[in-house]
């Protein structure tokens, strides 16, 4: 896609704003899509008291059961967007399909709806960039759930990056070894290119976000390759619509990955990936993703002038080690981080990216996140899929608008 392909920003549409209630007043909140990830927006009105769930949206009446359920009578549960902006909501959870979520986050957006839409914001340059357009058209907020910023071990990791103690990053390695992927991605939509582009864009929008966080600049050419290696060769296969991922996960039987049972019907994105980033500051990257491991735990190498760190598990249970003197092989690093422990979903992450969101929309507070970071991430992805899916040749990730940067840069702010 070249810059023309980009939808500029408006400079003149006037902003569709709803009043937000003060504070002991609750905080109307929708969900859009009431599937796995919709119960991240019951985490986050049961830890807000101002903030309640009271619409939700999905096609599938299993979905809807579930939301009756969770949220009580008093919740107005229907099919579509639009029943969920005429329930009156001040911001909307859209844990819709991947590739729904830039269709349903527009309509909220040009209703004056803020949105918390889950990662990766788009499956493709084109739709997230429409996702921007419409924010800063609006005047609506837009926030994109990239959770990993909260988890502690990429916060140490940035600290220390952030303090020199490795000196000017060079390059940086991540290895996503993916062991309950059979399940998580093989046995529902995610198993299908028409709803999440690849793997390697959905589930590495986070690595390459932290990848560019830590890195300090964005992906401009990339070069991948990958392939279908083992799933494809499982005949076991099952319609499981209307499911979520707690119904069939087993880590004791569905092991080793060839003994899989119920694949989805339609598996044609790749369980095996790899790709390699050259960013604008002149770091290198690569990000390398597995579907088939034993165990399930992410990998981050990050070199600089002056030495290494290295993580080891993702919770409080590991470390983060740090080299900086020469040597030949040393297990233990010469400086040990212990991971710290923080409560919640995803080592600690969930509650405070909800509790962000929420600042986010009653104050328009500061985040850690990004909206320019999560579409770079998305970019990155789906350009790298391109090449792994047309001989793996480099090619180069299209830049976002200046003014549209400026804007979410600036804190989503009309000047």
């Amino acid at each position: 896609m070249t810059r023309e392909d980009v939808p500029p920003a408006p400079a003149t549409t006037q902003p569709v704003r709803r009043s937000l209630p003060g504070r002991g007043a609750p905080l109307r909140l929708g969900v859009i899509g009431n599937g796995n990830r919709g119960v991240i927006a019951a985490r986050a009105a049961d830890a807000d008291a101002d903030a309640a769930v009271v619409a939700v949206a999905d096609p599938l009446e299993r979905a809807r059961h579930r939301a009756r359920e969770a949220y009580g009578s008093g919740v107005s549960v229907g099919e579509s967007v639009t029943e969920v902006i005429e329930a009156g909501v001040d911001a909307a959870f859209v844990t819709s399909l991947d590739h729904q979520h830039a269709d349903h986050t527009v309509q909220l957006l040009s209703a004056g709806v803020d949105v918390f839409v889950d990662k990766p914001m788009a499956t493709t340059v084109a739709d997230a960039d429409r996702m921007l357009v419409a924010a800063q058209a609006s005047g609506s907020k837009l926030y994109v759930g990239h959770n990993m910023r909260h988890m502690p071990v990429i916060g140490l990791m940035h600290d220390l990056v952030a303090q020199g103690r490795i000196g000017q990053v060079k390059a940086i390695w991540c290895r996503y070894f993916v062991g309950d992927g059979g399940d998580r991605f093989f046995k529902d939509w995610h198993a299908e290119r028409a709803n999440v582009n690849s793997l390697l864009l959905q589930k590495g929008a986070h690595d390459i976000d932290v990848i560019h966080w830590i890195a300090g600049g964005y992906t401009r050419r990339v070069s991948a390759m990958g392939a279908l290696t083992l799933y494809g060769d499982v005949d076991s296969r099952q319609d499981r619509t209307g499911q979520v991922v707690t119904e069939w996960l087993d880590r004791e039987k569905n092991w080793p990955p060839l003994a899989q049972q119920g694949l989805h019907p339609v598996i044609d994105v790749e369980d095996l990936s790899m790709v390699t980033m050259a960013l604008d500051n002149g770091v290198f990257a690569t990000y390398s993703e597995c579907h088939y491991t034993p165990d399930y735990w992410r990998n981050y190498t990050v070199i600089g002038t002056e030495g290494r760190i290295e993580n080891f598990g993702l919770g409080d249970d590991g470390v983060v080690r740090l080299w900086n003197r020469r040597t030949e092989y040393s297990a233990d690093g010469d400086e040990q981080f212990p991971i710290p422990r923080v409560e919640g979903g995803h080592h600690g992450a969930d509650p405070a990216l909800l509790a962000e969101f929420l600042e986010f929309v009653r104050t328009g507070a500061p985040t850690q996140t990004s909206p320019v970071a999560a579409r770079e991430a998305v970019a990155t992805g789906a350009v790298a899929t391109t090449s792994m899916r047309s001989g793996s040749g480099a090619l180069d990730v299209p830049e976002l608008d200046p003014r549209l940067r400026a804007y979410f840069d600036g804190g989503q702010v009309r000047r």
